[in-house]
């Protein structure tokens, strides 16, 4: 059924839907004339319009557009194929069309970048135009727009971009904000903000999307006795297609490691049963997605030709990439997958089959330790549902859990669990457009808070009132976290941006390096990678690879040789040449390349240090076991870095720089740089640096300072004689 929660706490009765569905008269009313684009309709456009009245969501338009035009936000919840996430945004673009425009276009974003591209393709086609002109979409480091856009699809990230330069969204008459259920980081910042935004634009629309029914603090954010009724709108509940046959399951996914052997099981059980459809599986942590998609294969490869190919690809979340085609007659697509986001898949209408683990890894967010713990906790009850209503009316899901397990209502909010610098960064530049205090939905917790002023402050990003410092202000232009955001702007200091433009794409896309499969020295990739190690430290090669993907004209056989991922090196281009245009509209001196030399070296260190200081250890006891300052955690260098693959000859460093620590993965420091104490002591803040905890590293610097005592002469001084000696290398050809 569907019913309406209206303003004054009243809830409309159920709506009849057959006093709404769409009758044969409708399409003799349809305009031969695009509106859009002023061109005759193609045949195609009728072939899909058929198809969308079909779908659940078109039921509700009549009393979905009448909501629209008389209340600021309008609620709409629906299954992933019911159609409202193709459907409200073109229903929106419709009401602006009939308002000549006159308070600004749509915007629609989404949680995922490629969601966001397909939607806009999948929107362009039904509307019958073309893509990038009248419906186009902006992603990181991709925009197709133009000025004749009047519905964009974007992710919530891009908005919030957008906002920096606009606090009041004043293009746009309608913002629809699709997976609002999933509570990301971003998105509960665009809610926020966006309750002020409409307390001082009432003529602005506002459209939340959930595939669950919204849990009772979504609701009640914008249900609350202060908010002023006019910016209160009703809540539309779609009637979600019915689906196909559940079968639950009382072992496995409590907690245990049942359910992956479950699944791979169950996988090969639907495949030998020659039922048609394509599986979706949804497990827990990336390596069960790559190592499940392993062990099919290998299954795969020995099954008869008359079962058909078996074809596993696992999806991570936020990783680019689109799903695979469908494979040869009588082939099956099994999709591997631990994203929350179930709409990812709403454009697979194959899908028959189901399984489901019940669990989903979250990471917690530590401030004391500066780093992520990963928990595995049940899924909420609206994931479980959404999962279920994948399969369509004649499927099957598989829930490897029991019936009567008790779920969560609401997924958690991510603001609660994670590193919250970045969005601090962010509202506090917000407070100079004269944006009001984000409306939480959930605030933060005082901890993290703290931390993350803390560290801004340490950062020189704040001034001695809390406000934004200059330095804070050009920190908050770039789409970097704070640390590489200093970092960058030193490395203008210090002359080489060239270099460390490069690093900060590089460690900001996604990595280019695939993961070794079997044993780490036998691995090709991990061979392959050796090519490109710096005797200066894991952040060099970087700069190593980038240029040699230059050099080779960015070709996919290269990158195939050499085991790396030519989508990442792309996206690390794109992101190379955005920060090379914020750089130049901010007039911040752009040096020339000089990579190679000593001094660069040198240079770059420093420009690390100004921004990752807060990121340093010290060997302790000659076996590779590093004492991390900030927290006198002990943990080791990643095998795969330059310093853990070297020969036992060369050693290791005593002191490091790291860009990242893996607490919940395998205690490892990844992207590990030499550096020596007299340098860190140069560069850091001595107010952070009389903060740290006592430790013997602590001790040692303090001497350093106070006398001028050299360090430790030994290994660490025969390594940085080699560095030296590579310096004036070339790059790998």
């Amino acid at each position: 059924s569907l019913s309406g929660e209206r303003p004054g706490g009243g809830v409309e009765g159920d709506l009849d839907m057959d006093s709404v569905s769409p009758s044969d008269s409708e399409f003799d009313d349809v305009l031969e004339i695009n509106p859009f684009d002023g061109l005759p309709y193609s045949s195609r456009f009728y072939t899909l319009l058929k198809e969308r009245t079909d779908l659940p969501v078109w039921k509700a338009k009549s009393y979905f557009m009448d909501c629209l035009s008389s209340n600021q936000f309008v609620i709409v919840s629906g299954s992933a194929k019911t159609g409202r996430s193709s459907q409200i945004p073109q229903w929106c673009t419709e009401l602006s069309l009939a308002e000549r425009y006159d308070r600004g276009m749509v915007v629609c974003t989404e949680t995922s970048g490629q969601q966001a591209v397909d939607l806009a393709l999948r929107v362009a086609d039904e509307m019958d135009v073309n893509i990038g002109h009248e419906v186009g979409y902006s992603v990181p480091q991709e925009t197709c727009c133009s000025g004749d856009t009047v519905l964009r699809f974007c992710t919530d990230s891009m908005l919030l971009r957008e906002m920096k330069a606009d606090p009041q969204l004043r293009r746009y008459g309608v913002v629809v904000v699709d997976q609002a259920h999933q509570r990301t980081l971003a998105t509960d910042l665009l809610l926020g903000l966006l309750r002020d935004v409409g307390r001082r634009r009432p003529e602005l629309r506002m459209v939340l999307l959930t595939s669950s029914h919204p849990g009772p603090r979504l609701l009640g954010h914008y249900h609350a006795g202060s908010t002023p009724s006019s910016v209160v709108g009703p809540h539309i509940q779609l009637e979600s297609p019915a689906g196909g046959e559940v079968v639950f399951s009382g072992g496995g996914g409590g907690g245990g490691g049942d359910y992956f052997c479950s699944s791979v099981r169950l996988v090969l059980e639907i495949h030998h049963s020659k039922e048609e459809g394509d599986v979706v599986v949804f497990l827990v942590t990336a390596q069960e997605l790559d190592l499940a998609c392993d062990l099919l294969w290998q299954e795969g490869s020995s099954l008869p030709p008359a079962l058909g190919q078996l074809c596993p690809t696992p999806v991570h979340p936020g990783r680019a990439g689109s799903l695979p085609s469908q494979p040869a007659s009588g082939g099956r697509r099994v999709f591997l997958t631990s994203s929350p986001n179930e709409d990812f898949f709403w454009a697979v209408g194959s899908i028959k089959f189901v399984i489901d683990a019940g669990l989903g890894e979250r990471y917690v967010y530590i401030p004391r330790t500066r780093t992520y713990s990963a928990m595995v906790q049940p899924i909420s009850r609206g994931e479980a549902v959404s999962r279920r209503q994948l399969t369509g009316p004649t499927g099957k899901c598989f829930c490897l859990y029991p019936e009567d397990r008790l779920l969560p209502d609401e997924t958690h909010p991510h603001i609660l669990e994670c590193d919250i610098t970045s969005s601090v960064l962010f509202l506090k530049r917000m407070e100079l457009s004269g944006v009001g205090p984000c409306d939480f939905i959930d605030r933060p917790e005082p901890e993290g808070l703290m931390q993350a002023l803390e560290e801004l402050d340490y950062l020189a990003a704040l001034d001695d009132d809390g406000n934004l410092s200059e330095m804070g202000i050009i920190m908050s232009e770039f789409p970097l976290d704070p640390q590489m955001a200093k970092t960058l702007l030193a490395s203008c200091e210090f002359d080489c941006v060239d270099e460390v433009v490069t690093i900060a794409a590089m460690l900001t896309a996604p990595s280019c390096f695939r993961a070794p499969s079997v044993g780490l020295r036998a691995d090709p990739s991990c061979r392959s990678l050796m090519k490109f190690q710096h005797p200066a430290g894991d952040h060099f090669t970087l700069i190593n690879v980038f240029k040699a993907f230059q050099q080779n004209c960015r070709v996919e056989e290269w990158c195939e040789a050499n085991h790396l991922s030519l989508s990442a090196l792309r996206s690390a281009d794109r992101l190379r040449d955005e920060l090379i245009h914020i750089l130049r509209r901010t007039e911040l001196p752009i040096s020339t390349a000089t990579f190679g030399c000593r001094s660069n070296t040198l240079n770059i260190k420093r420009a690390l240090l100004a921004g990752f200081f807060m990121q340093v250890a010290q060997e302790t006891d000659g076996s590779g076991n590093y004492l991390i300052l900030t927290n006198k955690h002990v943990a080791q260098i990643h095998p795969l870095s330059g310093y853990g693959a070297r020969t036992p000859k060369l050693g290791l460093p005593q002191w490091v720089l790291f860009h990242h620590f893996s607490f919940w993965e395998d205690n490892c420091l990844r992207t590990v740089t030499r550096i020596a104490p007299e340098e860190f002591i140069e560069m850091v803040p001595q107010y952070f640096f009389y903060n740290l905890p006592l430790s013997g590293s602590k001790e040692f610097l303090q001497d350093l300072l106070n006398h001028g005592s050299p360090h430790s002469p030994g290994r660490e001084t025969a390594s940085l004689e080699e560095e030296q000696q590579a310096d004036t290398r070339c790059v790998v050809q």
